[in-house]
């Protein structure tokens, strides 16, 4: 470190005064703010969970920097820009990077025995100092912005983080182990492609017929979990909905709540999504929306850059490690930096309803201790588009409003979607949150929420998203999921006594349906399509080795499947703001022929690439609501603006 720096520093010991003044009162002795806006603070501070000077700072009475000096003078230490002055790398074994995430600080600069900290909570500093023992005694406090603290410790230990981020679940309950052995598995499954591929050339007709036996069997399964969920969503009344105004229990302080907002190959993000979130109502002191961006990711990091930022919107950057670039992955390291008790999770592209954080909050504050994680309601703000948005959001209104909330109402296992999800902080971590090699670790979280005895309830707060609307993005996004859905039946499957004993039998037979009988549907939907050959007196193979009585019933019960999907749709779109869909439920088996390709590719993908996250792409439509900006007339793009490319 050279001689410069260390005479612009000139670190000092931080030395206590006898009676030392609170933080308010050393703003006002510097003028920075007057008796007012301190009693504004003190007041909002009464029923907030959140430091004074954040208060101050996210009200916009105060400057961040106004913040350092008057902890510093507060605390009797000095204030240090790490921007300008960033910490010693060399310094990063010094404090273990748990303890300076617990609180707050970093180490900075190293003078003969004394390592200066640079803290952004001087009030944790103490407690640094007990957890390190006799090295605690050699630490002399620095006072620096908290959000300059997060970065310095990401730049420290990148790489110790980015580790823990992959391998937070426990090998046990985690796929990564499908890469570890990768080849061992590859020739077990190309001996089973090769065997079957064989049996098929020798005994075609005993093969298809097998195959059509099994897709009546998970036609049989689905369709009977979905009439269950129909009944039970129709029998039973709907939850209430959470009050918008937020609880007054006595010595109740509403906490901190951070979501996270994974992107990805972001050009045209920012305006949009800051005019989306600025809409929520719930304290912007209380409210931290994290971004979170790949470090490789130039695109994102250049929009980010040019880009105002209000103070409740951060940012972290994810370190490069490995050729893992996942979504779980990156949720995993923010976490570490996120300083709410409740975490959220948003996409780039969501428009969640104003009061969407006051119904959470509201809900975990009154919920049993055992509900662990809230899931909203998707909808979708381009349902006239297309035909294919179109039967995307009937397709998801039946899944979210009428099949979900039944699964939820059984007591089932509830698949979490990858957006507007709530978790209460402790649990998350206890489960080791998201398996970063899981493609669908949404519904992979759920199902181990379900293992421990923890609860899932779906929320009737609803987040606004763009409807998936071209053909080969929805195969691609499509494919993930079925890949993602296979991969983690497998996983948890792999010790089958151990999963019926923690979901009990109905919860059991519940996740096949969810998962195998999914994945199997969409897999074997041509050859039960093919029946309809039989149906027209044509020759059809499986007739060589099935009775017709057979084939009646199977082709049966496939009518009837399709007569209870056209139930559950009618049903699910029904409310006035869906009507103008109804028309086009009757058209939905068209839109899910394309379920076929995405079975073909979700199971080549298992091979080849089963860690690969097909990222989906959005942008094509704008909410109502943000206006695009205008483009110049000659300008190589004109055109509408896209909201986001994230998924």
């Amino acid at each position: 470190m050279s001689n410069l720096r260390l005479k612009l520093s000139a670190p000092r010991m931080a030395t206590a005064p006898a009676r030392r003044m609170r933080l308010g009162q050393h703003l006002i002795a510097a003028g920075v703010i007057g008796p007012r806006d301190l009693l504004h603070g003190l007041d909002l501070q009464r029923r907030i969970d959140a430091p004074l000077g954040e208060v101050l700072a996210t009200e916009g009475l105060v400057a961040p920097d106004d913040i350092v000096k008057a902890l510093a003078r507060q605390y009797g230490a000095q204030p240090v820009d790490l921007t300008r002055s960033p910490c010693d790398q060399r310094l990063a074994a010094r404090i273990p990077a748990r303890l300076c995430l617990q609180f707050g600080a970093v180490p900075w600069l190293e003078l003969g025995d004394r390592l200066f900290v640079a803290s952004g909570r001087p009030a944790d500093f103490p407690h640094l100092c007990k957890a390190l023992g006799e090295r605690g005694k050699t630490l002399v406090l620095v006072v620096a912005d908290a959000r300059q603290v997060r970065t310095q410790i990401g730049r420290l230990y990148a790489a110790e983080l980015a580790e823990r981020a992959v391998t937070r679940v426990a090998d046990a309950e985690s796929c990564r182990n499908w890469g570890l052995r990768s080849l061992k598995r590859r020739f077990a499954l190309r001996g089973v492609l090769l065997s079957l591929l064989g049996l098929l050339v020798l005994f075609p007709s005993a093969v298809l017929a097998i195959a059509l036996l099994w897709g009546a069997l998970t036609l049989l399964l689905t369709s009977g979990l979905k009439a269950t969920a129909l009944w039970a969503a129709l029998a039973r009344p709907k939850p209430p909905r959470s009050p918008p105004h937020l609880p007054e229990s006595k010595g109740f302080r509403l906490p901190q709540v951070s979501v996270l907002v994974p992107l990805l190959h972001e050009e045209e993000i920012a305006q949009a999504l800051i005019a989306r979130l600025s809409r929520l109502t719930y304290p912007k002191s209380l409210l931290e929306v994290v971004l979170v961006l790949e470090a490789s990711d130039k695109l994102t990091r250049a929009t980010i850059a040019r880009t105002s930022l209000p103070p409740w919107i951060s940012v972290i950057e994810v370190p490069d490690a490995g050729a893992l670039k996942t979504k779980p992955r990156a949720l995993n390291y923010a976490l570490d930096f996120c300083r709410g008790s409740i975490i959220g999770v948003w996409d780039a592209e969501d428009a969640p309803e104003p009061d969407q954080i006051e119904q959470i909050v509201t809900r975990f504050h009154n919920a049993p201790e055992n509900v662990a994680c809230l899931q909203g309601v998707l909808d979708f703000y381009n349902s006239r588009g297309n035909w294919m948005a179109r039967c995307f959001s009937i397709e998801y209104a039946t899944w979210w409003r009428v099949i979900l909330p039944g699964v939820a109402r059984l007591g089932l296992v509830v698949p979490l979607g990858g957006t507007t999800l709530f978790f209460r902080r402790d649990i998350l971590e206890r489960l080791g949150a998201w398996d970063a090699h899981n493609v669908t670790e949404d519904a992979d979280l759920g199902l181990r929420l379900a293992r421990r005895g923890y609860v899932t309830e779906l929320m009737r707060t609803t987040t606004y998203e763009e409807a998936n609307c071209r053909p080969w993005p929805w195969v691609r996004q499509r494919s993930r999921w079925l890949k993602g859905y296979l991969i983690t039946w497998a996983v948890h499957m792999q010790r089958p006594r151990a999963l019926l004993k923690d979901l009990g039998p109905l919860r059991f037979i519940g996740v096949q349906a969810i998962f195998l009988a999914t994945v199997s549907q969409f897999a074997l939907a041509p050859l039960i399509w093919s029946l309809w050959l039989s149906f027209f007196g044509l020759y059809h193979p499986v007739t060589d080795w099935l009775a017709p009585p057979v084939l009646t019933a199977i082709f049966a019960l496939f009518i009837l499947s399709e007569m209870l999907n056209f139930c559950a749709a009618t049903i699910a779109v029904s409310n006035r703001g869906q009507r103008h869909l109804l028309p086009w439920v009757i058209t939905c088996p068209l839109y899910f022929a394309l379920g076929a390709l995405a079975a073909a590719k979700a199971l080549f993908e298992l091979y080849r690439s089963p860690h690969f996250w097909d990222k989906t792409a959005h942008g094509h439509t704008l909410p109502r609501y943000v206006k695009p900006r205008k483009r110049l007339k000659n300008h190589p793009r004109a055109g509408p603006l896209p909201a986001s490319n994230a998924s």
